[in-house]
């Protein structure tokens, strides 16, 4: 599981029926700065992930995301998704390793 933030939504003119009751976010995915309490703003460089969500995350909110064959699991039909959202987060503690 990855940790990342809700930057915006993905809007959609038709969708795979095994897809209704959710809904597609972009997500930027933390980097290693970001854990150790950088801010989230400006946003770090790289990819942003379309990841499926039905539990209702908003603009702004850090998820838990899965990728890959896992983010398959939660469906009961081959369902095509690439990045599911298994959890809202609410707080985030981390302890950096001693050097």
């Amino acid at each position: 599981m990855r940790l990342g933030y809700v930057i915006g939504k993905v809007t959609l003119n038709a969708a795979d029926p095994a897809l209704t009751g959710g809904r597609f976010l972009l997500v930027q995915p933390f980097n290693h700065a970001q854990f150790a309490g950088a801010p989230s703003v400006p946003l770090a460089p790289g990819s942003t992930v379309v990841v499926y969500d039905n539990l209702g995350a908003g603009l702004g909110q850090v998820i838990g995301f899965t990728e890959g064959a896992e983010a398959t699991m939660p469906f009961t039909q081959p369902t095509p998704v690439d990045a599911y959202n298994a959890a809202i987060i609410n707080q985030i503690f981390y302890t950096p390793p001693a050097a």
